[in-house]
């Protein structure tokens, strides 16, 4: 039969255990919190670029590409071609008009 000292002995090594892997725990645990605070701040910061990301993407669909800037400045360029043309073409009009008025004033003199 078992004497009730041994009973206590081997109760009191069981819980002297147990209460070292409870101090462990917590001892090895505390880095556990920090970290998971950390992974939450993570989490939030990734959250944040996500929705920046997201945002710019959306005005990038709507600004044009380099091909489209590529035509526009060739059609510029055509256009300023086509706009010196009608301003030589004007120029010659006016002169004319100059002249015309010049005749028309001169035959108007009594």
């Amino acid at each position: 039969m078992m004497d009730i000292n041994i009973v206590g002995s081997w109760l009191g090594v069981v819980l002297a255990v147990i209460a070292i892997l409870g101090h462990l725990k917590i001892f090895f645990g505390s880095g556990e919190a920090a970290n998971a605070k950390k992974l939450e701040a993570n989490e939030k910061k990734l959250t944040d670029h996500d929705r920046r990301i997201q945002t710019v993407e959306g005005e990038l669909k709507h600004m044009p590409s380099k091909d489209m800037v590529n035509d526009i400045r060739l059609a510029m360029a055509d256009m300023k071609g086509t706009v010196g043309t009608l301003t030589e073409t004007l120029a010659s009009v006016s002169r004319t008009v100059h002249r015309i008025d010049d005749y028309l004033r001169e035959d108007a003199k009594p």
